[in-house]
């Protein structure tokens, strides 16, 4: 029998809403967080939309201190984890006013997925290298850069003395993080675990790499919101967004042994490799269908026992016909009544953010019965014929959902979560 892991605590930063409750109002309003870039000016660039966080205030969750020696990416991922940590009671207060673990330090593990790391750094210390010189540079380029920074960050902060990990695998690194830590906790290395995606690259370099492979959306700048359309038709390529998304999970007899609320199951990963090309997937969708079935199958879950699908839904022209193949190897009959749908119609595509911000709209809908609309679905491409739930809010009862992540390499993980209880007693497929 495997150990059961359940979800206590959440948080979130995000282009549309940096708290659980304006996150979850949004998803069912069917709000874009997309808009014109404030970050920098874009003359010259072809892109001058993004999802940008907005009305960010790191020193609601972190000390003046700390923040002025982390990168934005850094910032996100640790206000997350305070909003998780805070909802799954985990947090005490110290003498200082500062709040760390309450208990199990020890045996809490973080993993943290990043895909950058802190961009405004590099290009920063890049320019006062160039222009003024060595000497000049940011004297903490290199530890307020680098991706492990978000888990240390919160290792430090908290307390939490278990590993710290960090994953890259492009835009599925939030996803495989939490992978990764569903696995520790099962091996009996952690009994908790602070996990999820991070990410902050709206940056001339950020937008420029991006904007030079051709993958961003630049026929809308004129209407921001209608930009990412997943599924439809007019589809121009992604917009990038950023933000973190964090959980607390934990094995089922911890938690409760100490009292805590359960907000799911953590039930199942997957993950597989497609071995095919550095920035598209497989076009036969059998890479990204067979982390499907892995994660299924680690759920003891069958195809049909999953209502609600959160796809990766990046709005550009390759991923989304061949995601739609993917769902179908995977689910076979069933994809054709399933709900499927694409926050990223309203996000923006966060990078490794995504998979930390995705599973916490799993999460929520399982909670409170409603599928999040893809959103800007006018015009459907015949290619893309599932039910991706079309600009409104659908509501029902879901009792298992699935969120995946596609990254650059040929990366796919996928994870599933449970209603808990809902399936109390089964161990295997019906």
């Amino acid at each position: 029998m495997k150990k059961k892991v359940v979800v206590t605590g959440m948080g979130i930063v995000s282009p549309i809403g940096n708290s659980i409750t304006d996150f979850e109002r949004s998803l069912k309003a069917g709000k874009s967080g997309i808009g014109p870039i404030t970050q920098f000016d874009t003359t010259g660039f072809d892109v001058k939309i993004a999802g940008e966080v907005r009305d960010f205030d790191p020193s609601l969750w972190i000390d003046k201190r700390d923040a002025r020696k982390m990168a934005r990416f850094t910032q996100f991922a640790v206000a997350a984890a305070y909003q998780a940590l805070d909802q799954a009671g985990l947090l005490a207060a110290r003498e200082d006013g500062r709040r760390y673990m309450a208990s199990a330090a020890e045996r809490t593990g973080v993993v943290l997925g990043n895909g950058i790391g802190g961009f405004e750094i590099v290009t920063e210390s890049f320019r006062k290298l160039f222009e003024l010189g060595p000497k000049r540079m940011l004297p903490l380029t290199i530890p307020l850069m680098i991706n492990n920074e978000a888990a240390a960050n919160i290792s430090m902060i908290f307390g939490a003395k278990g590993p710290a990990f960090t994953q890259v695998t492009a835009c599925a690194s939030g996803t495989d993080a939490l992978g990764q830590a569903l696995d520790l906790i099962r091996a009996g290395r952690c009994d908790a675990v602070i996990t999820g995606g991070t990410e902050s690259c709206i940056v001339p370099f950020g937008i420029g790499g991006f904007q030079m492979l051709k993958a961003l959306s630049t026929k809308r700048n004129h209407e921001p919101e209608k930009a990412s359309r997943p599924f439809d038709a007019d589809r121009d390529g992604f917009v990038l967004g950023e933000g973190a998304g964090v959980m607390v999970i934990e094995s089922e007899e911890h938690a409760l042994a100490r009292g805590a609320a359960v907000l799911a199951e953590f039930a199942g990963y997957g993950a597989t490799a497609d071995a095919y090309h550095i920035t598209s997937p497989s076009p036969d969708g059998e890479g990204g269908g067979r982390a499907i079935k892995l994660a299924l199958e680690d759920a003891g879950l069958a195809p049909e026992e999953v209502q609600y699908y959160n796809a990766h839904g990046t709005s550009t022209e390759i991923n989304d016909p061949t995601e739609t193949t993917m769902i179908r190897h995977a689910f076979g009959a069933h994809a054709d009544t399933m709900k499927v749908s694409s926050i990223k119609s309203m996000t923006g595509h966060c990078v490794a953010g995504s998979g930390g911000i995705e599973a916490i709209a799993c999460v929520l809908a399982i909670q409170h019965g409603f599928y999040p609309p893809t959103i800007n679905l006018e015009h459907p491409d015949p290619a893309c014929d599932l039910d991706y739930v079309p600009n409104a809010v659908q509501y029902g009862e879901i009792t298992a959902a699935a969120s995946g992540s596609l990254g650059f390499g040929g990366h796919n993980g996928v994870v599933v979560f449970k209603k808990y209880g809902a399936y109390e007693g089964r161990s295997t497929f019906p």
